[in-house]
């Protein structure tokens, strides 16, 4: 096998994840007008059915779906927030799921706290490294620096791989144990519930999808550092 074709399986295998959950959020993506609300009003009505008081519902900018349980804030990006799409309805269900895990302090909800922001911290501390080296070898005149950038990026990609890794637990609950329970008692007709079970799983995925993505991200750092 080629050095380029090696490559090109590479980034098949981490960008291949990403484009998938865009593209089952973008297939679902089409107004169902018999919906009896947008994402908006269907996450307000579930803070209201299950008294999550305290939590709101903004409009975030593009990609921008999440639950922020220091604001007590869920965010869906606008064509979630005002849309009336299976995947507005799923989205805004599994983020309302993520609310209920923290207002309820349930068990799986302490596994954001315990394990990303250690990771966190070894993550930024790479990228920092990986900005700064280029600089510091220049002023030293260090000529090489591969083994050094090597270190850092398996720390990095494990930090950021760890970090997804951990909270899958906490994203298949928000779909699976509390989104599509929510779902199956009548608000989506039951011929969409197959498309519904597709989204919910590319929710769960989504940090998945960005570790693999923040491979790619430093992947092209050590090609522009060699």
């Amino acid at each position: 096998m080629t050095y380029g074709l090696l490559i090109i399986l590479i980034l098949l295998v981490v960008i291949a994840p990403s484009m998938w959950v865009k593209f089952v959020l973008w297939m679902h993506g089409d107004e169902i007008h018999e919906m009896p609300g947008t994402g908006l009003e269907f996450a307000n009505h579930l803070i209201d059915r299950f008294q999550l008081k305290g939590v709101t519902v903004v409009k975030g900018l593009s990609d921008e779906n999440y639950y922020s349980p220091n604001e007590k804030k869920i965010s869906l990006e606008p064509r979630f927030y005002d849309g009336k799409s299976l995947s507005a309805i799923a989205v805004a269900a599994h983020e309302v799921g993520h609310a209920i895990q923290f207002v309820r302090e349930e068990q799986v909800s302490l596994l954001r706290d315990k394990y990303l922001p250690m990771a966190n911290l070894i993550q930024k501390t790479g990228v920092t490294i990986l900005i700064a080296v280029p600089f510091v070898a220049t002023i030293l005149r260090v000529p090489s620096i591969g083994i050094f950038l090597a270190i850092v990026g398996i720390v990095t990609m494990l930090s950021s791989t760890i970090m997804y890794i951990a909270i899958l637990p906490e994203e298949y609950d928000a779909s699976f144990n509390k989104a599509l329970p929510i779902l199956e008692e009548g608000y989506v007709p039951s011929q969409y519930m197959p498309a519904i079970r597709k989204i919910l799983r590319a929710c769960a995925f989504t940090y998945v999808a960005s570790a693999l993505a923040d491979i790619l991200r430093l992947w092209r750092w050590l090609t522009l550092l060699k």
